[in-house]
C-alpha cells in the first residue's frame, strides 16, 4: 500500500471518530464538500523471473548481450510518461502522469536526467562476479516502460494502452512512455552499448535500481541475485540482434481487392497526411566494398546515410497499388480515413514498381522522398539512385500529435509491402510513424568519388513530385551539413551538430 493510499484511509478513520463523537453530543454539522480522489502513484518494484539464467556465446561473435530476466513490475496505478521537446535546439523533458477519474497530476522528472528517448538512462545497476568472487563488469542499463512483458496477475488488465517501444531515432521530438498496471516491463540487454566480452563460464550478477530512482518513483532496495551460465556454442543460426523492421504482416495492411471506382471524393477536404522530412544521420564514408551503395572499386568513395520521412498527421497516410495482368508496375492510388477509420475518398498518384535488389526485394512507391548532395551554395551536386520506397513504421518519432497511433500494423519493410507474384498491396505510413531507411540499405548514398573537399549538404525531401495530397508542403525539406576532408584513400567526413543532436 502506498503512502497516499495509507494517509487517505487514516484520514477516513479520523473523520468517522469525529462524527461519532458529535453525534452523542448534539446535531451534526453541515457536511462539507468532498474532496476529489488524488491519483495513487504506481508501486515500483525490481523482480528477477528466475535464480539463474544460461547465456550463449556464438562461436566467432564477440560477446554476449546479458539478458538478466530482470523485470520491473507495476502495480495500485499505471506507470506513464509524457517525453517531449520543443525542437532540436531544446533538451529532452518528460512528465509523469497520474490519472484518477478526471483528475490528472503530473510531476515533472528533473531536468537534464534525459538526453534521448531511449528511455530512463542508468536505471538498472549491473555488477558481475567470476567464480572467483572477482569483478569482471560494472555498468548499468537503462529502461524503457513500453517493454512489456505481460500481466503479473491474473486480474490485472487484459490490454496495455501504451506504445511497444521506446524510440532511438535521434530526431524524435515526441514519445509516450508507459506500462500498465498489474504488468511487468522488461528491463532488456543495451544493444545500443555492443555485446559483453565475457568467457564461457560460471558468474553471479547482482542487480538493483539506481539510487536516485529509487528515490524519485519511491521504491524499496531489493537488489536481486542471477547465476549465470556462458556457454560457448558453434550453432549460430537465426541468433542476432534485427535491425529495427522487424514484425508480421497483419490483416489490417491488406488491399482492396480491385482498384476503385465510382466517385473519388472531395480531395480538397478529405483528411490528409502531413510528411515531413527529418535531418539524415547515421552519416559515414564508405568504399562500396559492402556491395549497398554503388561499385565497389579502388579509389571509390560514397557517402552513406540514414534518412526518416514522418507523418505529422491529422491522417494516415494509405497507397494502394493495382496491377494489370502482364503489367511490371502497379498503378497506385492514395486512400483517404475519416477519424473512425472510414474510408472516405481516393485518388490515383503514380506508381510502384518490384525491386529485385538483395535486401529489397519488395514493392516500391515510386514518389516518396527524394535524397540529394547540395553545395555549401545548396545547389545540387549528386542525387542519389534512390527514388522509390516501401512505406513502414519503422521509427516512433512523435507519439503526441492528434491522432498519433501507438500501435503501427507495419512494422517490417520485409513484410508489408508484396511479394514478386502480388497483384495488389497495400502501404502506409500512420500518424506520430517515420519511415526510416538506414545507411546500409542498397542505393543509401552518393558518389562522392572526385568531389574536392570542402562543406556539403544532405538534403531530404519527402513528396518529391508533389502527387501525394497532404496538409502542408512547407516541411518537406530537411538539409544536414557535412564537411569532407582528408586525402584521397583516407577521406574524412565531419557532421556538425544539428541543434542538441550530436548524432552523426
Amino acid at each position: 500500500m502506498t503512502r497516499l493510499h495509507t494517509n487517505r484511509l487514516r484520514r477516513s478513520a479520523l473523520v468517522a471518530a469525529a462524527t461519532i463523537t458529535m453525534g452523542v453530543g448534539g446535531a451534526l454539522p453541515a457536511a462539507a464538500a468532498p474532496h476529489p480522489a488524488q491519483p495513487a502513484a504506481p508501486q515500483l518494484k525490481l523482480i528477477a523471473a528466475s535464480d539463474s539464467v544460461t547465456v550463449d556465446r556464438w562461436r566467432g561473435e564477440p560477446g554476449v548481450y546479458l539478458d538478466l530476466g530482470a523485470y520491473i513490475t507495476v502495480d495500485k496505478a499505471p506507470l506513464e510518461f509524457r517525453v517531449t521537446r520543443k525542437s532540436y535546439k531544446d533538451p529532452v523533458v518528460a512528465q509523469q502522469i497520474m490519472r484518477q477519474g478526471s483528475t490528472t497530476r503530473t510531476k515533472t522528472l528533473p531536468a537534464g536526467l534525459l538526453k534521448d528517448f531511449k528511455g530512463l538512462p542508468g536505471f538498472l545497476q549491473v555488477t558481475l562476479t567470476d567464480a572467483t568472487g572477482a569483478k569482471v563488469l560494472s555498468t548499468t542499463q537503462s529502461f524503457c516502460p513500453n517493454t512489456s512483458s505481460g500481466r503479473i496477475r491474473p486480474d490485472a488488465p487484459a490490454t496495455s494502452p501504451y506504445p511497444e517501444r521506446c524510440s532511438d531515432n535521434p530526431f524524435t521530438l515526441g514519445s509516450v512512455w508507459g506500462t500498465q498496471k498489474g504488468w511487468a516491463a522488461s528491463l532488456a540487454p543495451d544493444y545500443d552499448s555492443g555485446p559483453v566480452n565475457l568467457a564461457a563460464g560460471q558468474y553471479t550478477a547482482k542487480v538493483s535500481v539506481a539510487k536516485k530512482y529509487r528515490d524519485l518513483f519511491g521504491m524499496a532496495d531489493q537488489p536481486q541475485t542471477i547465476k549465470v551460465t556462458v556457454r560457448e556454442t558453434d550453432d549460430g543460426g537465426g541468433h542476432g540482434v534485427a535491425a529495427g523492421r522487424s514484425g508480421s504482416r497483419s490483416s489490417a495492411l491488406k488491399p482492396n481487392a480491385h482498384r476503385p471506382t465510382g466517385r473519388r471524393g472531395n480531395a480538397a477536404v478529405m483528411p490528409k497526411p502531413d510528411l515531413r522530412a527529418l535531418p539524415a544521420y547515421g552519416i559515414a564514408l564508405t568504399d562500396g566494398s559492402d556491395g549497398n551503395h554503388g561499385l565497389a572499386g579502388p579509389g571509390k568513395e560514397y557517402l552513406a546515410f540514414s534518412a526518416t520521412v514522418w507523418n505529422g498527421g491529422p491522417a494516415p497516410l494509405v497507397v494502394d497499388g493495382f496491377r494489370k495482368p502482364g503489367q511490371e508496375k502497379m498503378d497506385a492510388y492514395q486512400y483517404f480515413f475519416d477519424a473512425k477509420g472510414k474510408q472516405v475518398g481516393y485518388t490515383p498518384t503514380g506508381t510502384m514498381e518490384w525491386d529485385p535488389r538483395e535486401g529489397h526485394e519488395h514493392w516500391h512507391f515510386t514518389d516518396f522522398a527524394s535524397y540529394r548532395l547540395l553545395g555549401a551554395d545548396q545547389k545540387e551536386i549528386v542525387r542519389s539512385g534512390k527514388e522509390a520506397f516501401c512505406l513502414a513504421d519503422t521509427d516512433a518519432i512523435d507519439y503526441t500529435v492528434k491522432n498519433a497511433n501507438w500501435h503501427p500494423e507495419n512494422t517490417d519493410l520485409a513484410t508489408a509491402c508484396g511479394e514478386r507474384s502480388s497483384v495488389s498491396v497495400r502501404e502506409a505510413l500512420d500518424v506520430g510513424n517515420g519511415d526510416t531507411y538506414s545507411q546500409y540499405r542498397p542505393g543509401q548514398s552518393f558518389d562522392v568519388t572526385g568531389l574536392p573537399n570542402g562543406t556539403y549538404y544532405i538534403q531530404v525531401l519527402a513528396n518529391p513530385e508533389h502527387k501525394l495530397l497532404e496538409t502542408s508542403q512547407s516541411n518537406n525539406v530537411s538539409l544536414r551539413k557535412v564537411i569532407l576532408g582528408g586525402t584521397p584513400g583516407a577521406r574524412t567526413v565531419t557532421v556538425p551538430a544539428y541543434g542538441l543532436i550530436d548524432s552523426h
